[in-house]
């Protein structure tokens, strides 16, 4: 009996809401059910013995990887993770040809990806409520830390898998976005021959071309090698605007025994021209501009406000090691090292809002040149051994990391523009009076200790953490250091019970603590702002299929957030008495149903609020739906006269959310921006009937209908077109 989804179903998902969400309840029965099929092809993920036993630090063998490091940075099964974790595998994102990380999360639980609409510059996400200033991502255990406009990017055809973890993690991670955290894995090298070569073409003058090889350098595997890259060069959907990218990364495995191996993890990447990077004002996108005949024009999915000198360019070198040696059935070693070093050169003229008066939207500049660097190392300890009957995975640790970004930066103001007859090639600016040169640096080092414990069918995981943390800011021009010191200790619990069938319910505590640099209008340093969630919810994770089904609830509050100073003489000056909560509830299932059937679904109910504030209180934060939900569902033909072919299609429905006035006479107050849902579909051949195992061609099309829409706001100046259709053709061929 096979089982699937028709297409009419979704396209009645595409025009509503609530069929959306019957259908998502519908998927999670449905799920259980095909589990119990008599019929149902096993492909084990766990020790079948066709399949190799999965490492939470490669490849997964199905799309429902069911081992993750992320949430305890030890080998994990996910259903004995105290807190929710999703894991995108690369065979998911190979299936939807995803070109970023935010894109690999489209459709994940828990996460906003639009949150700068259809740019990749960098990967902005919104997690459980709270928005990124800089993104909170960690690759290979290490976190990626941006500052300024400096951000990495990594392009996913480098990954093994993407996994998000959600709510507070700063008890493995030290500071951290209270919402969660991004981990990225590395394609490592592979004893086994790998020979890949892939072409990509598509709309917007997409170009692209990768290649993957890798294999033994030796006969009995001791030393073996990876070497992946990618050229690719695109249109940006808005004019004048290109992406081009250039990456390598060449990778080195040393394993002399069974208990070691060390493997030295390489990553270059120039990219000339990274895309658009603005945003427009929310007159012309969720309202119209009245035209001087009366009528109302909103803006074309294509308009630039820029200029065509406008400019992001980045040039990526990471050079680091992942070691691990077991020196018997108890202690193991391991150390993560990377030194990464980021270029940016960022030259823009962007919009600040639509002046009514004038009919124009106001501009201003920003040009800086940035030089970071960063260094980070994590080693830990690991023990498993027994007491009595309470068997444990004891981990002790300690990481440091160092960034420090040289920023020679001028900021000041541009010609307006006409946004009904866009008259382009005016870049002159008018620079303010200082330059902005700052000297960022940021450091941590943090202690940490955790125990996962397991008796009989109960895992119960305790940690805590101890952080010293150090943010200071030289400023050149004025000859100041601004230096702020920080400690802090937190912790996390979580109780889970796993049943003999996979369902696994859990309980979790969680804690973290994000610095805050500045001080009061008394010169009163800010202390770190604080966030705890408890989280509860239920796992499926059956041994014997491979099916990974959960469902979270929870109660994640921010406390001493920044907010403005309620003396009005204290102009621009904060205090810290904010707070901002977030409840929500969050399913996911990703299965492979049987031989033929692969399919995701999601739901997400996001209630977030400003409890405490000067002048935001009872508000929503911006970018946060209340209501999200997928589902994706691909079929493969075997032995027919269609063997081979597969067919995929997608639904996304992202909810009314919330923007925020900046100025003016509802300064401060929320304005909406309306729902949205986009159809995605894939078609794929398998050429293995010509010779070519491994082999495939075929096509994708994102936004199938050409959906036009505003994928959210940050203010009234700031809101941002989502993707237009866009239509990919990929050859893969391995030999």
């Amino acid at each position: 009996m096979n089982t699937r989804i028709s297409n009419p179903c979704l396209v009645r998902a595409a025009t509503s809401r609530r069929p959306l969400a019957i259908l998502i309840s519908l998927t999670l029965g449905t799920l259980s059910a095909q589990a119990l099929a008599e019929d149902t092809v096993v492909v084990t993920a766990n020790g079948g013995s066709n399949v190799a036993q999965e490492s939470a630090w490669g490849p997964a063998p199905t799309i429902a990887a069911k081992h993750s490091a992320t949430g305890t940075k030890t080998d994990t099964p996910i259903e004995k993770n105290p807190q929710s974790v999703s894991v995108v595998t690369q065979e998911e994102m190979a299936m939807r040809a995803v070109t970023s990380v935010k894109g690999a999360f489209n459709y994940t639980p828990g996460v906003l990806t639009g949150n700068r609409g259809s740019s990749d510059v960098i990967d902005a996400l919104s997690i459980r409520g709270f928005s990124e200033t800089n993104t909170n991502q960690y690759l290979d255990g290490l976190k990626l830390q941006g500052d300024n406009y400096s951000e990495f990017a990594i392009d996913p055809y480098f990954l093994e898998r993407a996994e998000l973890l959600r709510g507070p993690v700063s008890v493995l991670y030290g500071k951290s976005n209270p919402g969660g955290v991004v981990a990225l894995v590395s394609k490592r090298p592979t004893q086994e021959t790998l020979r890949e070569v892939q072409f990509q073409m598509g709309t917007d003058n997409l170009f692209s071309t990768g290649f993957d090889f890798g294999g033994s350098l030796d006969d009995d595997g001791v030393y073996s090698y990876r070497l992946t890259g990618l050229a690719r060069s695109a249109d940006a959907q808005q004019e004048m605007n290109k992406e081009k990218r250039y990456t390598i990364a060449p990778s080195f495995s040393w394993r002399p025994d069974a208990n070691t191996r060390f493997d030295l993890l390489t990553y270059f990447q120039n990219e000339p021209e990274t895309g658009y990077y603005g945003w427009l004002p929310r007159q012309g996108t969720v309202v119209g501009i009245t035209r001087p005949d009366g009528s109302s024009y909103k803006l074309p999915t294509n308009f630039d406000e820029g200029e065509d000198s406008n400019k992001i360019s980045r040039n990526t070198k990471m050079v680091g090691y992942n070691f691990e040696h077991s020196f018997n059935d108890t202690w193991t070693v391991r150390q993560n090292l990377r030194y990464a070093d980021l270029r940016t050169n960022y030259r823009s003229i962007y919009g600040f809002g639509y002046n009514e008066t004038a009919g124009s939207i106001t501009r201003y500049s920003a040009l800086s040149d940035e030089k970071l660097n960063e260094f980070s190392v994590d080693t830990q300890a690991q023990a498993k051994f027994n007491t009595g009957a309470l068997a444990h995975t004891l981990l002790l640790g300690v990481d440091f990391q160092r960034m420090r970004n040289d920023i020679d930066a001028q900021f000041g103001t541009a010609s307006s523009l006409n946004p009904f007859n866009p008259q382009y090639g005016d870049d002159t600016t008018t620079p303010y009076p200082d330059p902005y040169q700052h000297l960022n640096k940021q450091r941590q080092t943090g202690l940490y200790a955790q125990d996962q414990m397991e008796w009989d069918r109960w895992v119960l995981t305790l940690g805590g953490r101890y952080d010293y943390a150090m943010t200071s800011v030289y400023d050149r021009v004025a000859d100041s250091v601004d230096r702020q010191n920080d400690q802090a200790f937190t912790w996390r619990g979580g109780l889970n019970y796993v049943f003999d069938n996979g369902i696994a319910p859990y309980f979790s505590y969680s804690e973290a603590f994000i610095p805050n640099s500045g001080s009061t209008w008394e010169g009163q340093a800010f202390d770190p702002s604080r966030a705890k969630q408890y989280e509860a919810g239920v796992k499926y994770v059956p041994k014997d299929r491979p099916i990974v089904v959960t469902a979270a609830v929870y109660e994640l509050t921010k406390t001493k957030n920044l907010t403005a100073d309620p003396d009005p003489t204290h102009q621009f000056a904060s205090v810290q008495s904010g707070e901002i909560r977030s409840r929500g509830v969050e399913l996911e299932a990703k299965a492979a149903l049987n031989a033929n059937i692969n399919m995701t679904a999601s739901y997400t109910y996001t209630d977030a609020e400003y409890t405490e504030d000067t002048v935001l209180k009872g508000k929503t934060p911006v970018q946060v739906p209340k209501h999200m939900a997928s589902l994706w569902g691909d079929y493969t033909f075997h032995e027919t006269a269609l063997s081979g072919v597969t067919l995929g299609a997608g639904v996304r429905y992202v909810g009314e959310s919330q923007g925020l006035y900046a100025s003016g006479a509802n300064a401060n107050q929320n304005f909406a921006v309306a729902s949205y849902t986009t159809v995605d579909a894939a078609l794929k051949y398998d050429l293995a009937r010509f010779g070519l195992p491994g082999s495939t061609v075929g096509v994708n099309i994102n936004n199938l209908f050409d959906r036009e829409y505003v994928a959210s706001c940050y203010r009234d100046y700031a809101c941002y077109w989502g993707a237009e259709r866009q239509i990919v053709g990929t050859a893969t061929f391995r030999f």
